[in-house]
């Protein structure tokens, strides 16, 4: 079982930026992937950024160019870097990982607001 912690969110103005963090309770090196995934009010959640083990780095139409996702293997940490941020990227981002031997972990998610 792996614990992922997400931390880093809060309040923030339009075009400011925020870096979240997911620590996960064991080795990431074992994950397929990880991936930040977020969750507006009265939305579905969406896929945000994701990158794959072997380095594939995917994001949402809504972020590229202004997310960066990235990972430290020795931290067993990912992070989200978000630049330019708009009231529209409120949410909850929550951190997700992919084991190669098919189990999901789902973080407890960070509330991120962007006031206008």
């Amino acid at each position: 079982q792996v614990q992922l912690v997400e931390s880093g969110g809060g309040l923030v103005q339009a075009g400011g930026s925020l870096r979240l963090s997911c620590v996960a309770s064991g080795s990431i090196f074992s994950m397929n992937a990880m991936d930040w995934h977020r969750q507006a009010p009265g939305k579905q959640r969406e896929l945000v950024a994701r990158l794959t083990k072997g380095g594939t780095i995917n994001y949402s139409d809504d972020v590229k160019g202004r997310f960066t996702i990235s990972k430290d293997i020795a931290k067993n940490t990912i992070y989200l870097q978000m630049t330019s941020l708009k009231p529209e990227d409120t949410a909850v981002y929550y951190c997700h990982a992919e084991h190669y031997r098919g189990y999901n972990y789902w973080g407890q998610g960070t509330q991120v607001t962007v006031s206008s």
